[in-house]
């Protein structure tokens, strides 16, 4: 049954990832159509072909490469590179105006931003789940092994501005959110205004990156994982909201159940499920004591007083086996490796996670370290929001230009790296469709998506649609069209390059789909 759930998955992704594909080449291909131009192909993906038709005098294909499509247009420039040679290549054709070949490259980003605007509707009428507890500014937890404990922030500080920039959320999609203001911060310090007991105050804060993994080739180190973003080790107040109580455990014994919420550890207000993870781990090294848990249960509050005990070995594996949750939310920084750095364990240790990707320990399976048996519910304050599609639009149109921008900053952390291919998204797509609002969020992140899509298709560079129309807008200033020479090995030059990039990026993809399960980095930069 697991087998066929995944073959099913896979081929939702599919579908979706080829209609965004098939959508933005119809409009090529449509446009074309109406402006009278000769059609050789029409190709979704690349690579040789698996399947192909000729219906009309045009070649339909699907290709063996996923990672894109096309329509061969001779009389376009040309970009055999990528596309292949078709019937009409070398054949004398008659020319095409500017106009012809500016509306048969605009057409294609059009079409996306339509599908996207399809979507964006949906979204209106059946919503979009948005993590309330993300939305907050308040510190839950503080590694105090971390910069940000260093420089004096504490849980319950609530965080007002980030390097003069005033924030209004923790993780949500928004420029405005503490988590992006901190990987796009500048600067070697990173200033920090915050309110405790009612008072401002502001310090500056050193982030950290941990080290990114490289390998040894010919005495240059070569890097096999994206660069770490710099972080200051905090994340926001979240309920300690209990998803599961493992037979046999403490918590078990206790009465623990499914669903209760622990309000206060000891006497002390919770703030994060950190707090029971930190008293735990005090026991590690010395005696188990019992902890005071105040658990709310249906609108009524309890106290358990409830002893840890040292795990049998395997016990957090059979834990682990048991909690498949999917963690739909994309985080903007990979804490896997913060996870490794601080627990002494591998990676593929850290696959089977019951706790959000944002928790400095992930994974059950923690050796002799004293537990109560729980683990806890990831994504519980997740509510159903109705966003406008024109707001949809311009928050994935917000995304592009802030990555862009943090991109080919020369000063940020930031670089071509962080981006994702067809690896990452469909990578994305996978995980979303798991998730407990699997097609809600599809239809969010795929207006975002075709939004990227549309905008990053119009950049003015050779072989991209902006590419072809900075061609005939030359053509209309020169009053003649590029060197047919000429404009062959500008094409080839940039689809090289091109096709370079793409490897790059499906790289780094594939490397963190094979050694982790995990991967949360961003994809895209949050709206303003």
């Amino acid at each position: 049954m697991e087998l066929l759930k995944y073959i099913l998955i896979l081929l939702e992704v599919l579908l979706v990832f080829n209609l965004l594909i098939f959508v933005h080449e119809l409009g090529h291909f449509l446009a074309a159509r109406w402006r009278g131009l000769k059609i050789d192909r029409f190709a979704i993906w690349f690579g040789k072909a698996i399947w192909k038709k000729k219906i009309g005098g045009i070649e339909y294909v699907l290709g063996s490469i996923p990672a894109g499509g096309y329509v061969a247009l001779p009389q376009m420039a040309t970009m055999e590179a990528i596309e292949g040679k078709g019937e009409s290549s070398g054949k004398p054709l008659p020319p095409i105006s500017p106009l012809d070949k500016i509306i048969v490259a605009v057409a294609g980003p059009l079409f996306s931003f339509l599908l996207a605007f399809v979507f964006a509707v949906v979204v209106w009428q059946v919503g979009h789940p948005v993590n309330q507890e993300d939305k907050s500014t308040v510190l839950g937890w503080v590694d105090p092994e971390g910069p940000a404990w260093k420089a004096g922030l504490r849980p319950g500080d609530k965080i007002l501005e980030v390097d003069g920039h005033p924030v209004n959320s923790f993780l949500s999609s928004s420029q405005d959110s503490v988590k992006w203001r901190i990987i796009t911060s500048e600067s070697p310090t990173i200033r920090v205004k915050f309110e405790r007991d009612h008072h401002e105050q502001q310090l500056d804060v050193t982030p950290t990156k941990l080290p990114t993994r490289t390998i040894n080739l010919f005495g240059w180190k070569i890097p096999i994982e994206r660069k770490p973003l710099r972080q200051i080790m905090v994340d926001c107040r979240r309920k300690a909201i209990i998803g599961l109580v493992e037979s046999n455990s403490p918590a078990a014994k206790a009465g623990l159940k499914k669903g209760d919420e622990v309000v206060k550890l000891d006497g002390n207000s919770v703030l994060s499920p950190h707090d029971i993870f930190s008293a735990e781990s005090a026991m590690s090294n010395g005696p188990v004591k019992p902890l005071a848990l105040t658990v709310l249960r249906s609108g009524t509050n309890f106290t358990s007083t409830i002893l840890p005990e040292r795990p049998l070995p395997l016990k957090g594996d059979e834990l682990a086996s048991a909690l498949r949750w999917d963690y739909a939310n994309v985080p903007d920084f990979d804490t896997t490796d913060e996870i490794v750095h601080k627990s002494g364990l591998t990676r593929e240790q850290l696959k089977s996670s019951t706790l959000p990707a944002t928790s400095p320990k992930a994974t059950p399976d923690r050796g002799d370290l004293p537990s109560l048996g729980i683990a806890w519910e990831p994504d519980s304050s997740s509510k159903l929001e109705w966003p406008k599609p024109m707001d949809q639009i311009r928050h994935g149109m917000g995304q592009i230009t802030a990555t862009l921008g943090a991109v080919f900053s020369r000063r940020g952390d930031i670089g071509l790296q962080q981006l994702g291919g067809p690896v990452m998204i469909g990578r994305l797509y996978f995980t979303l469709f798991q998730s407990k609002n699997g097609w809600r969020e599809v239809l969010w992140w795929s207006v975002v998506i075709n939004v990227n899509l549309a905008l990053l298709n119009m950049l003015p560079f050779p072989v991209l649609d902006g590419g072809h129309i900075v061609l005939a807008l030359l053509e209309v200033i020169r009053r003649r069209p590029v060197s047919a020479v000429v404009l062959q090995y500008v094409q080839t030059a940039c689809a090289v390059l091109l096709i370079g990039f793409m490897l790059f990026l499906t790289f780094f993809d594939t490397n963190s789909l094979l050694h982790d399960s995990r991967q949360t980095q961003e994809i895209f930069a949050p709206r303003k």
